[in-house]
């Protein structure tokens, strides 16, 4: 493609996206489905990673829908968010209706779930949305506004053009998005979230509103701060002003008993597994806005508001067998199935039993009677065993795998045991996933649910199949027609020639990522070269260890393996390395990266040291000669500082490698 064609097409493709993009963010509606508009957006990308020249300032690629932020500015509230003191009793809440009937003589409440959550203001100009922020400390937030407006039940324009209204809200995963989002990192291997609360903070606070778009966010808005042009009186009130305005608000009950209100709380908690959002309690607030300036605030909370936290619901049951369940890196999962417990509102009957250390800590075993409960209201967990049959047996996850019958390792250093057989069935769906990512093969197109259909319909068994596949047969399944199976076939040659160091990776070798596969086809040049390389050679690489060297020997040395590598000569995969050119302006020089860089990945800062003679550590010690720090530094920026090692940014590694020279 020429550049007057590349313009014109990027052209068109940015008059689409921001025409869906408008559509999506702006009025909540979807005219293409998000698959096609993500192809349009990758579409894109490809036409301006090949033709930089051809970038504009205004392309959806450069700015939100979603845009990425490098940092976030911060907001001062001019009405504090204030936090709840917590009750965790009725007589806790006796104890708050008294201290507030000494202020006001027949007090009237609001009653409402308490979200898990986190707690944001939504500001709002003649009736546009204007800005979100994080609640931060109460006084100072975090201006959080584009990967606010991401979040599709945010109404984008009220229903009336006030001059000014600002409202609290908290945003919140739903049970089944966490359950999705767990599952997407669970197959690329990323560290799954441990509640939906850290999962909602974790997605609004990306630096990439498309990554927050993605995560399924909604919200509840249960507070108005500040309002301009209207006056209201009374908590109830402003609730349903703010459903009019076309605000998601919570259920709620209006009583002035206290006993009343000890039972509506339990009532919810009873029924709490029956909502889609996570609540961890329940919140008591004074109706009337004169009452609440009346009784005014403690140093850190109001005195017109109670919260009454659930207290985490353990019960019996026995643990009647345990399931092993093979992950992609083949490392074998131990499940409890239980007798049936309700927790939290749900039946439970599973829970992962996690690796073999956890099963002896607890001492669990088949028949155990044992107390489970739900972390974060959702994830059931065994807490503890109460007792052993007397003719039970310590429980042994199996040496041998229960997917394909090859024996089990348990490494060095890891609590996993693991099974090493490349080929292993159960291994198969997580291994075409990670073999097509795009740190891997990138085979573009061939996402999860592609790549669960051609396993289902039998046209792949092994990654080797990928290059097998015939148009025709693809053209045979739903949601293929002849352009998409022509581009998946197309996306699947190109992978032919992807470096070596990515076939490497793809292979899924335990401890082997990107970057280690790369410095492996630096010291070896060939796949050859690889396979027959022996321990010491590859642990003598720099950045390598004993354990990694016996991995990847054991690993090669396994006649899958080899039937493996030998099926991918044939499909004309190549097989040579690249031929490593290092300058030398960093040469001796060690380095370690922390935080998030401004303008690229920390992945893309490291190759740039490297292939300048440095080296990368992942570790702060007394020998570090820089540490590159970007925005949300931790405990290594920390330790830098402590031991006086020089800390340089983005800007700064790239002046000493010399791209900023004229």
């Amino acid at each position: 493609m020429d550049i007057k064609t590349a313009m014109e097409r990027a052209e068109e493709l940015r008059k689409k996206i921001s025409y869906y993009a408008e559509k999506y963010y702006t009025e909540d509606t979807s005219e293409i489905s998000d698959y096609d508009y993500d192809m349009l957006y990758r579409e894109l990308e490809k036409l301006e990673e090949e033709f930089p020249q051809i970038i504009t300032l205004d392309s959806p690629t450069q700015k939100v829908g979603g845009e990425i932020y490098n940092n976030f500015e911060p907001v001062v509230h001019q009405v504090h968010m204030e936090s709840l003191h917590d009750s965790f009793s009725d007589d806790e809440l006796r104890d708050f209706d008294r201290k507030v009937r000494e202020v006001v003589e027949n007090p009237e409440y609001i009653v409402e779930p308490k979200f898990d959550g986190l707690s944001v203001a939504l500001e709002y100009v003649n009736g546009e949305f204007f800005r979100g922020s994080t609640r931060g400390d109460g006084v100072t937030g975090e201006d959080v506004t584009e990967n606010i407006r991401a979040i599709k039940s945010v109404p984008k324009k009220l229903s009336s053009s006030l001059p000014f209204i600002e409202v609290r809200g908290e945003v919140y995963m739903s049970e089944e998005s966490f359950r999705l989002l767990c599952e997407r990192q669970e197959i690329l291997e990323e560290k799954p979230f441990k509640n939906p609360r850290n999962a909602a903070a974790g997605s609004l606070r990306q630096k990439d509103a498309r990554i927050t778009a993605s995560r399924g966010l909604s919200i509840f808005v249960f507070n108005v701060q500040r309002i301009e042009g209207e006056t209201l009186a009374f908590h109830d009130e402003s609730l349903e002003r703010m459903k009019e305005l076309g605000f998601a608000v919570p259920f709620y009950s209006k009583t002035s008993d206290i006993e009343e209100i000890i039972n509506y709380i339990h009532e919810i908690g009873d029924k709490r597994g029956e909502y889609d959002f996570p609540i961890d309690g329940a919140v008591v607030k004074v109706n009337s806005f004169a009452e609440r300036e009346e009784l005014g605030s403690t140093a850190k909370f109001p005195r017109w508001a109670e919260a009454y936290k659930y207290p985490p619901e353990e019960k019996q049951t026995r643990l009647s067998d345990i399931e092993i369940n093979v992950g992609r890196t083949g490392v074998l999962t131990p499940t409890g199935v239980f007798e049936p417990v309700t927790l939290a509102g749900t039946t439970v009957s599973r829970a992962t039993l996690h690796n073999q250390a956890f099963i002896d800590e607890r001492d669990i075993r088949i028949g155990s009677t044992v107390i489970l409960r739900k972390a974060g209201e959702i994830i059931p967990e065994v807490v503890s065993v109460v007792s052993n049959p007397p003719d039970s047996i310590k429980y042994e996850i199996p040496s041998r795998c229960p997917s394909c019958g090859e024996m089990t390792v348990k490494l060095e250093g890891e609590a996993a045991v693991r099974c090493t057989n490349p080929s292993c069935p159960a291994q198969l769906m997580r291994s075409l996933v990670h073999f097509a990512s795009r740190d891997a093969m990138d085979i573009e197109g061939m996402g999860p649910m592609i790549i669960e259909q051609l396993v289902t319909a039998g046209l792949i068994k092994s990654p080797a199949d990928i290059y097998t596949l015939d148009r025709e047969k693809l053209i045979a399944l739903d949601r293929f027609a002849g352009k998409s199976a022509d581009n998946l076939i197309a996306a699947v040659e190109k992978s032919k020639s992807a470096e070596l160091y990515r076939l490497i990776f793809a292979l899924g070798i335990p401890h082997i990522g990107a970057r280690m596969a790369k410095l492996l086809t630096e010291r070896f040049a060939s796949m050859d070269a690889v396979m027959n390389a022996g321990e010491e050679e590859i642990g003598a690489i720099d950045g390598f260890g004993g354990v990694m060297a016996k991995e990847i020997v054991a690993f090669f040395d396994r006649e899958s393996t080899k039937q493996l590598i030998e099926e991918f000569r044939s499909h004309d995969l190549n097989m040579e390395a690249e031929e490593v050119i290092r300058g030398s302006k960093l040469e001796g020089l060690t380095f370690v990266l922390t935080g998030t860089l401004p303008m690229m990945d920390r992945a893309t800062a490291g190759e740039m040291i490297e292939k300048e003679g440095g080296k990368v550590k992942s570790s702060v010690s007394k020998k570090t000669s820089y540490v590159l720090a970007g925005e949300e530094a931790g405990s290594k920026l920390q330790k830098a500082e402590s031991l006086g090692v020089p800390v340089i940014s983005e800007e700064d590694l790239i002046k000493m490698i010399g791209g900023a020279d004229e």
